[in-house]
């Protein structure tokens, strides 16, 4: 379709054909959020374009911005002209101006001081500019001429790929030699084919040489790996884990530079096989994909099939462009995370951060910033390390020394604080006592012993020298075992410790390292967990606690820390850019980012900016009913208590049974919990329930494995479609789900699919749970409590409820022309402060019935009214 240019409040927005009057009021207040450098808070229920509305207003912004910025940059370099505070030839990025000539300074300075100052700081501005200008202007001009010359990249990765073909015939061309003996006579009688790949590895050396870039510029590619999903190295790939994967990388990267740096006269040690270096990591190849990323807007898709052409990694390739580029898609979490963002190459300064799908917003900070580690990994770390300081203690300095004990000396803590000893094997240390215990920080250190080493320290220690990785290539080489759990007690009683030490210095033999066996990758070092449970520790004592938990064995039992405060975090992202946005389909309950998420971050009230819209779909084509009693009188509240008894599992038997009479299509049923959903179903089957349902609709039951859910969709949506096309008494298809489970999030039950979404009960999270009581009851400390509301650690618990009944209950409705009843089964929802909670355009709407018959009355009505308009 072609583009269509919009016209809204005097600003064109360009869209592939004429948008909503909800999108329309989108794109004009999110360009406003962005004009002036606010917070906005957005809602635009799903099947309303939420996410087109989110770019096309976004880049109409950053149109209409760089444009007012080159014109201001063109006034400002122009002869005879200069900066002025506020007028027509400052920047549009400028937040603050020069104070004038006449003021005096701080300090008193005299007016001449002042101007000169100024004039200086208006100088080194221009020539600023100038060198931004050339800079621009040589990168447009590269990328023009990558764009003319379209099969650049592809011949390039042909001309390497036969260059290291070449290489390897000659390589077993000596191999070959060598082992037949053969001497300088025979080299003269080498064909003329044998030359030529002589001639052309000496050129390909040559080139190499020219194109190499410096030591410091190698040295970036080695940085903190993050999650990759772009890799195209099949033997990478076919190792299935993300973290073995990334692991491998790292590895094939560290040999790449281990080879580059080794000298021709240092004797060779002979290497397993396994570390050899990626052939698409090639600096030079990465760079052409960058300009190719660069020239055009690429998907996930053909940045990989384009990676695989040009024999180049995409994502690493695609970190080289983050600096160019003006419009950046990366997942979330990547942003949100401080370390994984620095080492991406994301900068915030300046910036602006539009965060799509932002409902679970908070959710994905805590877990994000909440490590855990278990007693396996703590041994094992100190096993590595100090078998790490007993080979190299004389060739450390005396400070790299002192921290590594330290560690050492924190690692032993740990675990005793668990009730182990890092001296034995954990999976043989069995525990008198179980249970949790939750600490906070000052408290666990002062517990563990460890109060009097300076946290901080130790982990500037960890990043700059980065100790946890030379332990995994430390560990690929040497190997280190553990304490056999089968060891004689005579073995384990052996002065103890020596024996120990004894059995880590056992590593690889060198027949097995001459062999060459490709064993499989050993996971990351175990350090680099404990490394983030550490970052994790130097959080301020309020914003966060620590979960001891022993099980069974010393190896089973763990420490978790426990994010309370995400703002903690957020606040960097909030000052650093110049505006940010937090979209979603359902965002109700809004209070929890407004005083959970903005305001602890110190965002004041007026710089956040709500904005909420309604719904494409007519108003008649939805009917939300809230039901509070069953066919037989009984009152619908599914409370902890009460949610067990036979009469409240039958009575919603018997609702579904008579919904699905007059329903067609699908209807899509959700539980509070998988447990739940068990004792409903297995009581329906034996009171015959179960087969009254399937007399109308074919049940579906969500499955726990993940595997799984395309293939129970998949056989849903066919039984639909044949009794739509069929007829008959069997009228479609019913699914039981579960709240927070599968279905209920990115699951689109549009037209037939979902005809009807029902709420069984308020899906409240667990109040026993200890991680849960902490959180409220930080809540209750820190946030101010309104006068006539609830304490905040009770509405925590309620729009932690309502956040997943409005997931769930947005499933159904996807389209201008889709239509669907949503039902919700509990008199608890009638009350005012529970409907408040729910998205505007299902509230406005919603519809109290006291009893099931008015109830079933307005859904037949509804249903005969939608399918069959033709008989109304």
């Amino acid at each position: 379709m072609a583009d269509e240019s919009q016209e809204i409040g005097g600003i064109h927005f360009p869209f592939p054909f004429p948008p909503y009057p909800i999108q329309k009021d989108f794109m004009a207040e999110l360009y406003k959020v962005l004009e002036a450098g606010k917070i906005g808070i957005f809602e635009s229920p799903t099947g309303t374009g939420k996410s087109l509305s989110l770019i096309c207003g976004a880049l109409s912004w950053l149109r209409d911005f760089e444009r007012k910025r080159v014109q201001a940059e063109a006034r400002l370099l122009a002869p005879g002209t200069g900066p002025t505070c506020g007028g027509q030839n400052s920047l549009p990025s400028s937040s603050s101006c020069q104070e004038p000539s006449g003021t005096p300074r701080a300090g008193g300075e005299p007016d001449w001081v002042t101007e000169f100052v100024q004039k200086k700081e208006e100088r080194d501005l221009v020539e600023r500019l100038k060198e931004e200008q050339v800079k621009r202007k040589k990168r447009e001009e590269h990328l023009q001429q990558v764009g003319q010359d379209g099969r650049r990249l592809k011949f390039a990765a042909k001309r390497m790929k036969k260059e290291e073909e070449e290489t390897e015939t000659l390589l077993r061309l000596s191999r070959e030699m060598l082992a037949e003996g053969t001497g300088p006579e025979r080299l003269e009688q080498l064909e003329c084919g044998e030359e030529e790949l002589v001639l052309a590895e000496y050129e390909s050396d040559e080139e190499r040489r020219a194109s190499r870039v410096d030591d410091d510029e190698e040295d970036d590619l080695e940085e903190e790996h993050i999650t990759k999903n772009l890799c195209v190295n099949e033997d990478v790939k076919k190792l299935g884990s993300v973290q073995l994967m990334n692991d491998r990388c790292v590895d094939m990267q560290r040999s790449k530079h281990e080879k580059n740096g080794a000298g021709e006269d240092k004797p060779k040690r002979r290497r397993r096989k396994i570390q050899t270096s990626c052939p698409f990591h090639n600096h030079e190849q990465m760079q052409l994909l960058r300009d190719e990323i660069l020239l055009e807007v690429k998907d996930m898709e053909q940045l990989v099939a384009l990676g695989k052409e040009a024999r180049a990694c995409p994502y690493y390739g695609s970190r080289f462009a983050i600096p160019a580029a003006q419009l950046v898609v990366l997942p979330y979490p990547m942003l949100l995370h401080a370390a994984t963002r620095q080492a991406a190459g994301i900068r915030l300064q300046g910036q602006v951060v539009i965060i799509d799908e932002a409902h679970n917003l908070i959710d994905t900070i805590t877990n994000i910033y909440s490590t855990e580690v278990n007693g396996s990994q703590l041994c094992q770390a100190y096993s590595q390390l100090l078998q790490y300081m007993e080979r190299y203690g004389k060739r450390l300095k005396a400070k790299n020394l002192m921290y590594i004990k330290q560690i050492l000396y924190l690692l032993e803590k740990f675990v005793a604080v668990l009730g182990g000893n890092v001296k034995q094997n954990p999976s043989t240390q069995s525990l008198l006592q179980t249970g949790s215990e939750l600490k906070s920080i000052n408290d666990f250190l002062f517990q563990s012993q460890v109060d009097n080493i300076n946290l901080f320290k130790v982990q500037r220690y960890l990043e700059k020298s980065m100790v946890s990785r030379k332990l995994f290539g430390f560990t690929e080489r040497f190997g280190v075992v553990l304490p056999s759990p089968s060891a004689s007690q005579e073995n384990r009683n052996l002065d103890g410790f020596q024996h120990f030490l004894k059995s880590l210095q056992s590593g690889p033999t060198e027949d097995s390292l001459e062999e060459g066996q490709a064993t499989a990758p050993r996971p990351a070092s175990p350090l680099m967990h404990i490394e983030a449970f550490l970052a994790a520790l130097t959080t301020a004592n309020q914003d966060g606690r620590v979960i001891l938990s022993r099980q069974g064995s010393v190896g089973q039992s763990s420490l978790k820390f426990l994010l309370l405060n995400p703002a903690v975090h957020f606040a960097q992202v909030v000052k650093e850019c110049r505006a940010v946005v937090i979209a979603g389909g359902t965002m109700q309950p809004v209070s929890d980012f407004r005083e959970q998420l903005l305001a602890c971050s110190g965002v004041e009230a007026e710089r956040v900016v709500e904005f909420s819209c309604g719904h494409v779909i007519p108003p008649d084509n939805i009917l939300p009913l809230i039901i509070c009693s069953g066919p037989s009188n009984q009152q619908l509240e599914f409370t902890y208590q009460r949610r067990e008894l036979p009469q409240m599992m039958e009575e919603t038997g018997r609702i579904l049974c008579n919904l699905c009479n007059v329903v067609p299509g699908g209807v899509v049923c959700f539980f509070p919990s998988y447990e739940y959903l068990r004792q409903v179903h297995a009581h329906w089957d034996k009171t015959g329930l179960l087969a009254r349902l399937s007399v109308k609709k074919k049940l579906f039951q969500e499955p726990k494995r993940a595997s799984q859910v395309e293939q129970v969709l998949t056989a849903y949506s066919k039984c639909i479609t044949c009794c739509i096309q069929a007829g008959g008494h069997l009228t479609g298809a019913l699914l039981l789900s579960v709240v927070g489970g599968k279905m209920s999030e990115g699951i689109n039950f549009s037209d037939d699919l979902g005809r009807c979404v029902v709420m069984v009960g308020m899906p409240y999270p667990n109040l026993k749970s200890p991680e849960l009581q902490e959180k409220m009851a930080y809540l209750d400390q820190t946030l101010p409590r309104t006068q006539g509301q609830a304490p905040p650690g009770k509405m925590l618990i309620e729009n932690l409820c309502m956040k997943a009944v409005n997931q769930s209950i947005g499933r159904a409705i996807r389209h201008q022309r889709d239509f669907a009843s949503i039902v919700l089964l509990d008199h608890r929802y009638a009350r005012p402060a529970v409907l408040a909670k729910l998205p505007a355009w299902i509230r406005d709407r919603v519809e109290v019935k006291a009893t099931f018959g008015p109830a079933f009355a307005a859904m037949r009505k509804f249903h005969r009214e939608k399918s069959h308009p033709c008989l109304v």
